[in-house]
């Protein structure tokens, strides 16, 4: 996990997205609040985000293994092969623990590092930062999708849904609300994304 220093913009940022999450309207919650920088905003947010779904996961390992889930996959039509463009340049086919283990780790390093998720005030986002951010939200959706397509039974039994589902809805939400991960990565979760949507209109 990643720790926001208590007492910095960031730490206050999240405190602020808390407060607002409690008051049960995410679709206001994802909103960018007033006089506050967009990157940072989403910075402090995919944090949030990748801390939620190392615990969610974190809860299920013990069902996700090498032989129940051999290949990543959301549901019988998406597979998801694992590069990161550096190390592993060319996508390869791996058990869902393992790729999930490829991505969260390639994630946390993302946002150690101090030239894309700057922690210090006055230091700016880099150029491409959007585009950084994206690929973490993209690759972090896809941990969702495993979850409920292969894990919901366990999330049930171990009473987890209701957590899940928050968590999930928030991350629809933020995503929706900035242009964040492109319909078609979305695919996955599409009718579940429909149903927690109607419910807010």
């Amino acid at each position: 996990t990643k720790n926001i220093p208590e007492g910095s913009h960031q730490y206050e940022l999240l405190k602020h997205a808390e407060a607002t999450l409690g008051s049960g309207n995410l679709r206001q919650a994802v909103m960018l609040p007033e006089g506050e920088d967009l990157n940072e905003w989403i910075a402090v947010n995919t944090v949030d985000f990748f801390n939620q779904i190392n615990m969610l996961y974190g809860t299920i390992t013990e069902f996700c293994t090498e032989a129940s889930c051999p290949v990543m996959s959301a549901g019988p039509r998406y597979e998801y092969h694992w590069a990161d463009g550096t190390n592993i340049k060319k996508p390869i086919k791996c058990s869902a623990p393992k790729y999930i283990d490829y991505l969260m780790t390639w994630v946390q390093d993302q946002l150690d590092d101090e030239t894309l998720f700057p922690s210090k005030i006055g230091v700016p986002f880099p150029k491409n930062f959007m585009s950084v951010a994206k690929t973490i939200l993209k690759r972090l959706f896809r941990v969702y999708a495993h979850i409920y397509h292969q894990h919901f039974d366990s999330v049930m039994r171990l009473q987890e849904e209701a957590h899940l589902n928050t968590s999930f809805k928030h991350f629809i939400f933020f995503v929706q609300e900035f242009n964040l991960i492109d319909r078609r990565e979305l695919a996955p979760l599409q009718e579940l994304i429909e149903k927690l949507g109607s419910k807010d209109r």
